[in-house]
């Protein structure tokens, strides 16, 4: 059973910070390309950042930029995204991604995506 499955949202005040896991299993995605999306209430789903299946290469989203990092372990079939200096706009449900294909390019768009998690919230006061 394929399954990426995503922890560690929570609420937050602004400034703060937060780490998100998104462990899988079921499939051979250390050789899948993965990023993370977003939907806040009202909005569709938005890029946030990927990573390539090496874990040489990522590519971030403007409005996280600087802020949040993306890294992998493919030992341990895990993807983690630090979220640093959180603003109440980050509030969201934070989406782990696979990429359609084995050793395919980084995803940047909803229709780039073979498998999604199921989502974590993320909440920040102001």
């Amino acid at each position: 059973q394929v399954q990426l499955v995503e922890s560690g949202g929570g609420l937050v005040q602004a400034g703060g910070s937060l780490r998100l896991s998104c462990a899988t299993s079921g499939h051979t995605f250390s050789h899948y390309a993965m990023g993370w999306f977003r939907q806040a209430p009202g909005k569709e789903r938005e890029f946030v950042v990927a990573i390539s299946w090496s874990g040489e290469n990522t590519y971030y989203a403007d409005s996280v930029k600087g802020r949040f990092t993306i890294s992998r372990d493919r030992a341990k079939n895990t993807v983690y995204l630090q979220l640093n200096n959180l603003k109440p706009e980050d509030t969201a449900v934070y989406y782990c991604a696979a990429g359609s294909r084995p050793f395919g390019l980084m995803p940047r768009g909803t229709g780039e995506i073979g498998f999604w998690g199921e989502g974590t919230q993320v909440t920040v006061s102001s």
